[in-house]
């Protein structure tokens, strides 16, 4: 077994970031910042899906896009993290199965205009899956953020962001780094909001 310092995995780590970071192809992020920013000026919301640290990212990418794209002056986007209500969760995991834990929430809330957020390292999770299928269905627009070789999402969102890096942390990474330059970009956004 070898044995790093921390300086090695550091400098490891960067370099691997940096990498999918270079070529990433930027125009599906513009146009996912372009989509929020007509999603929240027309009242309609986004829904954010994940698993395990995705789910985390979901969370922390609603908030963000819920209050911090309005600094707290404005209000924000409606937004909602589909794994974020335990009790909704296990009841559709027990009920229906893990595999529609989104799928069935995006049944009941979506409607044509939305927008699908879908993070995920592999892009091959049965939930995510059919969530991009039922989003499809009901005329939501639908983005991933996919690290890996993409999974089954890369052909299926709309509009697919994907850094081809097969480390589960750094793929978890480029979801806040993309999340971040939305909310960033959006905030700047805000003033049409003000006198609402």
């Amino acid at each position: 077994m070898n044995c790093f310092s921390v300086e090695d995995v550091l400098t490891q780590y960067v370099d691997r970031l940096k990498l999918v970071l270079d070529r990433v192809n930027t125009q599906n992020i513009k146009h996912l910042a372009e989509t929020l920013l007509t999603v929240w000026r027309e009242g309609r919301q986004v829904m954010i899906c994940g698993n395990g640290g995705s789910a985390g990212n979901a969370i922390h990418l609603a908030n963000d896009f819920l209050y911090g794209v309005g600094c707290g002056k404005v209000p924000g986007i409606k937004v909602e993290a589909l794994p974020a209500n335990s009790a909704v969760i296990s009841c559709l995991a027990n009920d229906e199965g893990y595999e529609h834990i989104f799928s069935e929430q995006i049944k009941a809330k979506g409607c044509s205009g939305d927008v699908l957020l879908v993070l995920s390292g592999s892009g091959n999770s049965p939930n995510v899956v059919n969530a991009l299928n039922t989003a499809k269905e009901r005329q939501l627009e639908t983005f991933a953020i996919l690290g890996f070789d993409g999974g089954q999402c890369l052909k299926l969102a709309k509009y697919p962001i994907h850094f081809p890096v097969n480390d589960m942390q750094v793929s978890e990474d480029t979801q806040l780094i993309v999340g971040h330059i939305c909310m960033q970009w959006l905030s700047t956004r805000s003033a049409p909001f003000e006198n609402r």
